[in-house]
């Protein structure tokens, strides 16, 4: 009889671990390896996969800790929960990004993609490195509030996240490094290059003659700093918010009086739906946007000279811009599966 029992005993045992690694291998086998494709006429990437290389198994361990609360100090924030997919993984409607306990962060929380393109990251350029910009949320008081060996300990703990791990990274040891670089699989391979913009100059969708026109009034008026195809030079520039920046930027990272009130380019895919804009989310609409660049731009001393006296935009102008700027909007990047959260 106590034969018997030890017996089923060991059965459930071996039923449920299998249980267990099957609802892990579920996150890997449902997905095909990503690539990381370079779209014509686009520099080649900033950031190589080449000692990252990319799996099923390893996006998939990227996407359920993108998705996870459990990565925040009290279980309630993601990094999904301020990079929303439909608000081209910005966050919509917030002017900041909000943490753990309704805290509020000191800035917007840009939508993401096309990181591997990017140089360095956050609004002031604090991070060079694309496997280490999770850090920087994760450990903010603001946003994430928990500590790096919290976290690992609260994965090394949970069975199906060692699954996962071992999957991805052939054992189950679970390390910064591979929390790391799962999550720079993920978020590495958001590439948004499908926009109607882009469909136009590859010829193969027509523009509107109004659309045309905002094409032609954005190349001379913006593509200085926002330039194709990234819709950005990836530059520090100060947009003439302030006279005196109530934040002070780059300069918080260089310490150079230069760089006071200058904030990384942002790119410009996908800005139709990414409001509220600017480094502090202090604007609700492109058209506020605009109002700004044609008549409040303040000076100071660090001012980008192209802004002195603001851009000089008719209405017509204006109205074309406006239309241009939707043209932008990659609708097949914010509504790919592969980003989206998944429920188990």
């Amino acid at each position: 009889m106590l034969k018997s029992i030890a017996g089923a005993a060991a059965l459930l045992i071996v039923v449920g671990a299998f249980a267990l690694q099957s609802k892990a291998a579920a996150w890997w086998h449902r997905a095909q390896a990503p690539q990381l494709q370079q779209p014509a006429g686009w520099p080649q990437p900033h950031y190589d996969f080449a000692d990252n290389p990319l799996t099923a198994a390893g996006f998939e361990l990227g996407r359920r800790l993108f998705y996870d609360p459990q990565l925040s100090r009290d279980g309630s924030v993601s990094c999904g929960s301020c990079h929303q997919q439909f608000a081209a993984f910005a966050q919509l409607d917030h002017r900041v990004s909000h943490g753990v306990g309704g805290a509020q962060g000191k800035r917007n929380a840009p939508g993401l993609f096309n990181l591997a393109w990017q140089p360095d990251f956050m609004w002031d350029g604090a991070v060079h490195q694309l496997e280490l910009q999770p850090l920087a949320p994760l450990q903010n008081p603001l946003e994430m509030d928990e500590k790096l060996d919290h976290v690992l300990g609260k994965l090394q703990a949970d069975p199906t996240y060692r699954a996962a791990f071992s999957a991805a990274f052939g054992n189950d040891q679970v390390d910064s490094q591979r929390m790391l670089r799962a999550l720079t699989q993920f978020i590495g391979t958001m590439v948004s290059a499908n926009s109607r913009y882009d469909r136009y100059v590859s010829g193969s969708e027509p523009f509107s003659a109004t659309e045309v026109q905002g094409l032609q009034v954005f190349r001379a008026h913006c593509a200085s700093c926002h330039s194709e195809p990234l819709f950005t030079d990836f530059s520090y520039r100060n947009n003439g918010l302030d006279a005196a920046p109530r934040d002070p930027g780059r300069a918080g990272v260089t310490e150079a009086p230069a760089d006071a009130g200058r904030f990384r380019v942002p790119s410009l895919r996908n800005v139709a739906l990414t409001a509220p804009y600017m480094h502090d989310g202090r604007y609700a609409t492109l058209d506020a946007v605009l109002d700004h660049y044609i008549r409040d731009i303040r000076p100071s001393a660090t001012l980008d000279p192209r802004l002195a006296g603001g851009i000089a935009l008719t209405a017509s102008e204006r109205s074309a811009l406006l239309q241009f700027l939707d043209t932008l909007t990659d609708e097949s990047f914010v509504h790919d599966p592969s980003f989206a959260e998944r429920h188990e």
